[in-house]
């Protein structure tokens, strides 16, 4: 579902900070979507019909270098975790993964050659050969 890359994009982060909110009474994280990001989750959450619902990111142990990246949606809010919002989406991210995804930027490709969300992480030393995985 999502390709690590270490390459850095001018682009997509102002774009990003455009939209982006802190939530009042949550600790806000450092984890950018872009407006084209934010416009398909936006376009999923309306497909499920749920309002309470938020875009989770998690970094979790497992794949070929040692940590995958998880994203889904979710209706809970934990002790500890990170929100923002993006342009009415709100993008959560647990007290364990934010050192993991500080800077990271999400992202959403449709293209002939490539369908879905990818993040754009500066704290990933690499990723394997097939892409789902970095350390």
């Amino acid at each position: 579902m999502t390709t690590p890359t270490q390459d850095t994009t001018a682009e997509a982060a102002p774009e990003a900070q455009e939209i982006a909110g802190t939530v009042e009474g949550h600790k806000p994280h450092q984890v950018e979507l872009t407006e084209t990001a934010a416009q398909k989750v936006a376009s999923l959450l309306e497909q499920e019909g749920r309002q309470d619902l938020r875009l989770r990111v998690a970094v979790q142990p497992g794949g070929c270098s040692g940590l995958i990246y998880q994203l889904y949606f979710d209706e809970r809010l934990l002790d500890g975790d990170a929100l923002r919002e993006f342009g009415g989406v709100q993008v959560v991210v647990d007290k364990m993964s934010v050192p993991y995804l500080e800077g990271a930027t999400i992202d959403f490709e449709d293209s002939i050659s490539k369908q879905g969300f990818t993040i754009d992480n500066p704290n990933a030393g690499g990723s394997c050969a097939c892409g789902d995985s970095f350390h």
